[in-house]
């Protein structure tokens, strides 16, 4: 595929950058925004770190996402300042000299211990919005976060810049090639282990890396919705196999969800087109001026229309969805918002000051209730699940009557069906940024 080149955009994304900072700082009366990346963590009563994880607010600015103890100070008519921690080490691997796109955007200062950047920093922290984590404190430099600072980017960075959507879509064709790994070695008869070893293999990252843990799901492990915990012994043999997968680019997420049928397992198959077939149907949905909250509703409807026509609920959808039935067998939302972070932020903001748009009644696990506007990626994740637990609690609600539990039991083996995108809303048609990418 011919993608747009990043460092191409990047000067306009600076541009976007400062002039939110600038009023960001306008409205929290501030001089100054210090952004520092982060500080390694160590483990209670140990010396081993857990893996460094670098601040969203500083890899928004900086393709850097190893590179701990260094600071972004910004100030409005400036050019943006990076010190850069670069020690004299032999123990570990050294961050190496700078180098890249960014680099002529930003007057670069390189430290070699941590202590060094406080005499870099603005005189006065007080003046400052800073903004990370209490760990990253650094002699007067602590942390404050200031409220209508951090409200107004983070509302924001749900409108994503053509440099950020480029970095979005090399996330995506690294997590593809992944996923087509996974697949063949689940056809080969790989264990879940095996198959995780394979996508990474084939992302070319490892879990340090990766945007979230890989979920990878055979039969009815597919049921847990975070299934973590990788088998090393396949079922023999497999029916089913879920992956909830991801790559990142340049501190950017990919976040994609397939599910498979093993040879044979017909009507299984056809249970995952037909969620296939409605969740495209949810993807071109995405337009601005549409709710989320709506398209939310509106999945479970669809959802559960497919459950009626192979008789697994035997009330309507519209009924399903009253009496809390489908909540049974779709339990969470229909997505979040995706950028930097896998679940990007402000996604029940009501407005760039502040504020909270609560979900609707009877759907506590949806991730986003805005409206949606050009320049939001959002991800679309309809799923269908066989849920012991839940399945259970519709009895006790007195609503088994709604249920075909032969259906149910034919169908539990399998686990359950879940099919993720990531779509960027436009002006005009949904753009899908996941399907050409299998279809190339």
């Amino acid at each position: 595929m011919n993608l747009p080149d990043p460092g191409a955009l990047y000067s306009d994304h600076l541009g976007v950058l400062a002039r939110r900072a600038d009023e960001a700082l306008a409205r929290g009366g501030f001089d100054h925004l210090v952004v520092p990346s982060g500080r390694l963590h160590y483990q209670l009563f140990d010396d081993r770190d857990y893996p460094y994880a670098v601040n969203p607010q500083f890899k928004t600015w900086l393709p850097l996402t190893r590179l701990p103890d260094s600071w972004l100070v910004y100030t409005p008519g400036r050019r943006p300042q990076l010190v850069y921690h670069q020690p004299h080490d032999y123990w570990h691997a050294v961050p190496a000299a700078p180098s890249g796109w960014w680099v002529e955007h930003f007057d670069i200062h390189v430290i070699r211990t941590p202590e060094e950047a406080l005499a870099l920093l603005p005189k006065d922290p007080a003046r400052c919005a800073i903004l990370g984590e209490p760990q990253s404190a650094l002699g007067s430099f602590v942390p404050n976060n200031p409220q209508p600072v951090i409200d107004y980017l983070e509302y924001q960075r749900a409108f994503k810049t053509p440099y950020e959507i480029a970095l979005m879509r090399q996330a995506q064709v690294h997590a593809v090639r992944g996923h087509r790994a996974a697949e063949a070695a689940f056809r080969a008869g790989a264990s879940e282990f095996g198959i995780h070893m394979a996508y990474c293999s084939a992302v070319g990252q490892d879990a340090n890396e990766l945007p979230y843990g890989n979920i990878i799901a055979l039969d009815e492990h597919a049921a847990v919705l975070h299934y973590t915990d990788l088998g090393h012994t396949a079922p023999q043999p497999a029916r089913s196999f879920l992956i909830d997968a991801g790559a990142s680019a340049h501190g950017y997420a990919s976040d994609i969800t397939r599910t498979y049928a093993a040879a044979g397992h017909d009507e299984f198959q056809a249970l995952i087109d037909a969620v296939d077939a409605a969740q495209r149907k949810m993807c071109a949905a995405v337009r601005g001026g549409f709710d989320y909250k709506q398209l939310h509703v509106d999945a479970h409807l669809a959802l559960m229309g497919i459950l009626k026509d192979f008789g697994i609920i035997t009330v309507s959808p519209e009924a399903a969805l009253a009496s809390g039935v489908s909540a049974a067998f779709f339990p969470h939302g229909i997505g979040h918002l995706i950028g930097a972070q896998v679940h990007d932020v402000a996604g029940f903001a009501a407005s760039d000051r502040g504020g909270r748009i609560e979900r609707p009644a009877g759907h506590p696990y949806l991730r986003m209730t805005r409206v949606l506007e050009p320049g939001m990626v959002v991800t679309i994740e309809p799923g269908v699940y066989f849920i012991d637990m839940l399945l259970d609690e519709v009895k006790q609600a007195g609503n088994a009557a709604s249920v075909d539990w032969d259906r149910v039991d034919f169908f539990r083996p399998y686990g359950g069906i879940r099919i993720e995108d990531e779509v960027l809303c436009t002006d005009g048609e949904a753009d899908n940024l996941t399907r050409p990418v299998f279809a190339a």
